[in-house]
C-alpha cells in the first residue's frame, strides 16, 4: 500500500497573495485581447465565468465547459477564434506573473522526501485555472512537473467541481481509481482545504504559519509544512482512510461518481467502451449500463420506499444476468452514460437534504436490520468497485 498525498498549492507549496495575483492575471489577459475585446467586457466575462465555476454543483460537464460557455458568449467570439492568442498568453505572458509569488524551500524539501517514499502526489489546487497555468505555478514553486511525476493535477479541464463543493475531494479519489490505500489532504486554508476535506471524509493536515493563523482547532493535526513529514511517519496508516460514515461524505461521493464516469467516457470511442479484458469480464460500456439500470430499478425505488414506509422490507436483487439478457454490449455507451447521470441526479435530489431520515430503519433480506445510511453506503461501495474495474480495463486497453 502507498499513500495518496493531496497537496494544496497556494500558500501551502507556494507563497501566493491571491488578492494581488488574480487582478494582475485578469488585467494581463485583458491586455492580450484588448484589440478584440474591450477590457471592461473581458473583465465581466472572466469574473462571470469564474463565478459559475465556483457555484457549480451539477456533476455533469467539466468546469472548462461551464466557463467557456459563459465566457465566449459574453465576449462574442468562438473558442477556436481566440485559441492561438490564449495559448500564446499562457506560454509567454502568464509566466511573467511569477514575481507575485515566492518559493517555500521547506515545501520543496518535503515534496522531494514524499516522492522518495513512493507516495502518489496529487496537486489538489482549486481547479479554476487551465492546466498550463497550474504547471507554470508549480515551476515558480520549484516543483516543476517536468521534474516531479505527479499522479494528478486538478485543473478546470479535468474537474467538475471546485473546492467550494466538497465533491471535489471524492472526485480526486475516483480519478485515481478509488484505491484502498491511505489518503490525506494537506493544505493551509481552513475553509477551502481542511473543513471541506473533512466533510468529504478525508484525513487532513492543516499547514499553519503561526504568525498568520490564530484559529486553534485542537482536534485537527496541524503545524508548519516542515512538520508534515514527522506527523506522517508517526500516524498509523490505518487511520488515514477515506470514510463515508457521515452523510456529508456519503452524498459528496454519490455526486462525484457520475462526474468521474463522464471524465472517463469522453476520452474513449465506442470501440474502446466495448473492449473486454477477457471473455469473463465486462466492458466499460456494460458496466455503465449495469450502473444505470441498478440506479433506476434498484437504488431509487429502494430509497423512496425507505423514506415513505416505516421499517420496510427490501429484497436483495440479482442484477448480473441483465448484462446478457438486456444485451448491454449492443447498446450505445454515451447514451448509457447519459441515462445513468440522469438517474443519479434523482438519487442526489432524494438524499442531499436529509437529516434525521438517515437513521430510518429498514429490513434487508441479506444484511438484516439496517438503516438508510448503511444501505446508501452499500450503494457507494458498489459504485466504487465498478470504478476500480473500469480503471483496470483502461490500464489493459492502453498497454
Amino acid at each position: 500500500m502507498t499513500l495518496n498525498l493531496l497537496l494544496d498549492l497556494d500558500d501551502t507549496l507556494l507563497f501566493s497573495n491571491m488578492e494581488s495575483f488574480i487582478p494582475a492575471y485578469f488585467q494581463a489577459l485583458s491586455e492580450t485581447l484588448q484589440d478584440l475585446v474591450s477590457p471592461e467586457i473581458m473583465l465581466q466575462a472572466l469574473m462571470g465565468g469564474t463565478k459559475r465555476m465556483l457555484g457549480k454543483i451539477d456533476p455533469e460537464h467539466s468546469l472548462k465547459e461551464i466557463f467557456d460557455n459563459y465566457f465566449y458568449t459574453k465576449i462574442g467570439f468562438h473558442h477556436e477564434e481566440l485559441q492561438k492568442k490564449i495559448n500564446d498568453f499562457y506560454d509567454d505572458i502568464f509566466p511573467k506573473l511569477s514575481y507575485l509569488t515566492k518559493q517555500r524551500p521547506e515545501a520543496i524539501v518535503f515534496v522531494k522526501w514524499a516522492f522518495d517514499q513512493g507516495y502518489r502526489i496529487i496537486i489538489a489546487t482549486n481547479p479554476l485555472f487551465p492546466l498550463k497555468a497550474i504547471q507554470h505555478r508549480l515551476r515558480w514553486a520549484g516543483l516543476s512537473p517536468e521534474d516531479y511525476p505527479y499522479t494528478l493535477i486538478s485543473s478546470y479541464e479535468n474537474f467538475h467541481f471546485t473546492k467550494e463543493n466538497i465533491s471535489y475531494f471524492p472526485e480526486i479519489l475516483g480519478k485515481l481509481g478509488w484505491p484502498d490505500d491511505p489518503v490525506v489532504m494537506v493544505g493551509n486554508d481552513l475553509k477551502m482545504d481542511i473543513e471541506p476535506a473533512m466533510k468529504a471524509g478525508l484525513p487532513v493536515f492543516w499547514v499553519k504559519d503561526e504568525t498568520i493563523f490564530k484559529d486553534e482547532r485542537g482536534n485537527i493535526p496541524q503545524g508548519q509544512i516542515s512538520e508534515v513529514r514527522a506527523w506522517l511517519e508517526a500516524v498509523p496508516n490505518g487511520s488515514l482512510q477515506h470514510s463515508i460514515q457521515q452523510p456529508t461524505a456519503l452524498v459528496a461521493t454519490l455526486r462525484s461518481i457520475p462526474a468521474v464516469l463522464e471524465g472517463i467516457v469522453i476520452t474513449l470511442n465506442e470501440d474502446e467502451l466495448g473492449y473486454r479484458t477477457s471473455s469473463e469480464e465486462w466492458s466499460i460500456k456494460e458496466v455503465i449500463c449495469h450502473l444505470r439500470d441498478v440506479e433506476v430499478e434498484v437504488n431509487i425505488p429502494r430509497i423512496q420506499k425507505i423514506l415513505s414506509i416505516d421499517n420496510p422490507f427490501v429484497a436483495g436483487e440479482i442484477t448480473d444476468p441483465w448484462v446478457t439478457e438486456r444485451n448491454y454490449a449492443g447498446q450505445n455507451g454515451l447514451e448509457a452514460l447519459q441515462g445513468y447521470i440522469k438517474a443519479r441526479k434523482e438519487t442526489i435530489n432524494l438524499t442531499s437534504n436529509l437529516i434525521l431520515e438517515w437513521d430510518r430503519p429498514v429490513r434487508h433480506s441479506i444484511f438484516g436490520a439496517s438503516t438508510l445510511l448503511e444501505l446508501v453506503g452499500v450503494m457507494v461501495g458498489h459504485d466504487k468497485a465498478h470504478i476500480r474495474q473500469i480503471h483496470q480495463t483502461i490500464v489493459q486497453l492502453r498497454r
